[in-house]
């Protein structure tokens, strides 16, 4: 019997400035808040316990809040204390997370979002393919492509 497809819960990212994530995925991409930045350390309390096993023993401190998109997907962001950018930004050939792609409806309005001041160079939008709908791509430490509709998606 073939299981029944899941629905996607959340994604956990790291990134290096906490309310600079917030800023830009709420009010960049228009993302929920749904638990704003909270301190979390190694103890023995149930949060700390938890991390414990996940990140191993001697992660000391982090930030973490949580956001979510229009249809619910959660956006879980960590700040560790001592955090450091990888030596290579898109280690395509490297297993795991490549890129997200986030669909929405007014690629424009949300492309001049990405096109504000301080934002990447890598910034690009056009056609993938020429049948299909206008995609926008951004390297912002994860790549990210935004999608104006759903066979867009495809990329990801």
């Amino acid at each position: 019997m073939q299981p029944t497809p899941r629905t996607f819960s959340h994604i956990g990212l790291s990134v290096p400035d906490l309310d600079r994530a917030i800023e830009f995925y709420r009010d960049v991409l228009g993302f929920y808040v749904i638990m704003e930045p909270t301190a979390i350390v190694e103890d023995d309390s149930d949060i700390g316990q938890m991390c414990s096993d996940v990140f191993g023993a001697g992660w000391g401190r982090m930030r973490i809040a949580h956001l979510a998109t229009a249809d619910r997907v959660g956006f879980e962001l960590f700040e560790f204390e001592g955090h450091e950018a990888p030596k290579d930004n898109l280690n395509f050939r490297q297993h795991g997370t490549f890129h997200f792609a986030i669909q929405d409806t007014t690629l424009k309005i949300c492309w001049q979002r990405l096109l504000r001041p301080g934002a990447s160079s890598a910034c690009r939008c056009g056609r993938i393919f020429p049948t299909r709908s206008r995609i926008a791509w951004s390297m912002l430490k994860i790549p990210l492509g935004l999608c104006s509709s759903f066979i867009a998606t495809a990329m990801s």
